[in-house]
């Protein structure tokens, strides 16, 4: 499914992380991982013995974690690792839409009415490279866990490539946000899912793309958010 998506890393910037930053990212692993699963409990006491740092610390880096929508803070229920019910789901789905779908409709107005070779080539080549990642496991969650966490940043920048092309900052801003919150999204959806069903899903809308445009996006979107209440 990054890594336009993803959210800064300080180490890699040439900035040396905080504690709160090294926190966040080891817990955020932890989380896209799926080694803390829906609703897992993220308790202050434990995580700070485990980390060996301050429960402020750990306090700190709940809530960038809440502000990602990867866990969910709750009065008198604590903080947990975020899940997705049929509501949860469909509004992420519709915010998803009202981004992505009005991306596709300017980038195909600033290009003229199509999409440059420029822009299709990265988003095929983010589908090629699921497409290896997919070989030989055509049902759901077969694909080993390592596999999928590479298909899940692919698809993501294969979204991410799609939204580019608008150069609506706006617009970009806000669908990066989203990023750790579709890549949780794919981790729980992967159950219902080969990766072979991804690759063929976004190489059909890449072909209805050039034809279809915003509607192409809306239709794909409506389908996975189809398949997923189903």
């Amino acid at each position: 499914m990054t890594d336009a998506a993803a959210p800064v890393d300080a180490a890699a910037s040439g900035v040396a992380p905080t504690a709160v930053e090294r926190v966040t990212a080891v817990l955020r692993d932890e989380i896209l991982s799926g080694r803390l699963g829906p609703d897992a409990p993220l308790r202050e006491e434990s995580c700070a013995a485990r980390l060996g740092v301050s429960r402020h610390t750990i306090r700190a880096a709940f809530q960038r974690l809440v502000a990602e929508r990867l866990a969910v803070a709750e009065p008198y229920r604590g903080v947990r690792v975020t899940s997705f019910d049929d509501a949860q789901l469909t509004a992420l789905q519709e915010l998803r839409a009202a981004l992505e779908v009005e991306a596709v409709r300017i980038a195909f107005a600033r290009f003229g009415g199509t999409l440059p070779e420029s822009v299709l080539a990265p988003a095929r080549a983010s589908i090629d490279a699921m497409e290896r990642l997919g070989v030989g496991d055509d049902a759901p969650g077969a694909a080993t866990d390592a596999a999928w966490l590479e298909v899940e940043r692919l698809h993501a920048e294969f979204h991410a490539v799609l939204v580019a092309a608008s150069a609506s900052p706006r617009i970009i801003e806000s669908h990066t946000a989203l990023g750790s919150e579709l890549l949780l999204f794919i981790l729980h959806a992967r159950t219902h899912y080969s990766v072979a069903a991804v690759v063929e899903e976004h190489r059909r809308l890449l072909d209805e793309l050039p034809h279809r445009g915003p509607e192409a996006m809306r239709a794909h979107l409506e389908h996975s958010t189809r398949l997923l209440l189903d």
